[in-house]
């Protein structure tokens, strides 16, 4: 945690930021503040800058104050990511790293090879995705909270609501056969379609390919989702 996100909602008072268990923790155990030290903060998709701790006592949580916000968040990566969804430990580390990387619009989609089961799991839960987004916020010293769907049917996607989102984008698919060698540090923006574990199944090439996208590898190696995603992501958009 390189800030201290602050949610809009959680005010005791105007100026006074409720801090999550969570927080509260880091700052406890990690920072180890004392009352009044000036901390990093960011408001959730507002300004980033610093705030005043202010720690537990008696029936009040700890909260921040008197805050002095001078900067923006980051620019994002220019990119749409579109997932197969992963095991959903996987799904977890995934999404905290996206986020950390700048990305902001993300699709989970169906594949032939994704488990069924995948799409019953708690992490689905909005909740739970994003608390991963807001942690991958935190690490980046960042503040705006990506877009993101659950897409269950991929067949629909690619034929209806790719074609709009492709539009003034290149479109990659990252697949290891057939394909070309991945770009570097490309200047316009993008829609990134990464498989399942197993890689996509041949109907599903050829409807990425029918919609405009161009099949790219990294070479002979085969990474793990939670390994190529900071790899593209980074071969991409270099920071």
């Amino acid at each position: 945690m390189n800030s201290i996100l602050l949610d809009p909602r959680n005010i005791l008072v105007t100026g006074q930021f409720v801090l999550s268990v969570r927080q509260q923790a880091h700052i406890t155990k990690v920072i180890k503040a004392e009352p009044g030290a000036v901390l990093k903060v960011g408001v959730l998709n507002g300004r980033m800058g610093e705030g005043v701790y202010e720690p537990p006592r008696d029936d009040k949580p700890g909260y921040m104050h008197s805050l002095n916000l001078f900067s923006s968040a980051p620019s994002p990566l220019p990119m749409v990511l579109v997932m197969a969804l992963p095991r959903p430990n996987m799904l977890k580390r995934t999404l905290h790293n996206i986020t950390a990387m700048g990305v902001k619009d993300v699709y989970l989609i169906h594949s032939a090879k994704v488990e069924k089961s995948y799409w019953q799991s708690p992490v689905l839960q909005m909740e739970s995705i994003e608390q991963c987004l807001f942690e991958g916020l935190e690490q980046a010293k960042d503040t705006v909270m990506p877009k993101w769907s659950l897409i269950p049917r991929f067949r629909p996607f690619v034929e209806d609501q790719l074609p709009s989102i492709l539009e003034g984008k290149v479109g990659l698919l990252a697949h290891p056969y057939q394909a070309t060698r991945c770009p570097v540090d490309i200047q316009q923006p993008s829609v990134l379609a990464l498989g399942p574990e197993g890689g996509w199944n041949e109907f599903e090439v050829d409807k990425w390919l029918e919609a405009g996208m161009q099949a790219v590898h990294l070479g002979d190696r085969i990474l793990k989702v939670e390994t190529v995603v900071p790899v593209l992501l980074s071969r991409l958009y270099p920071i």
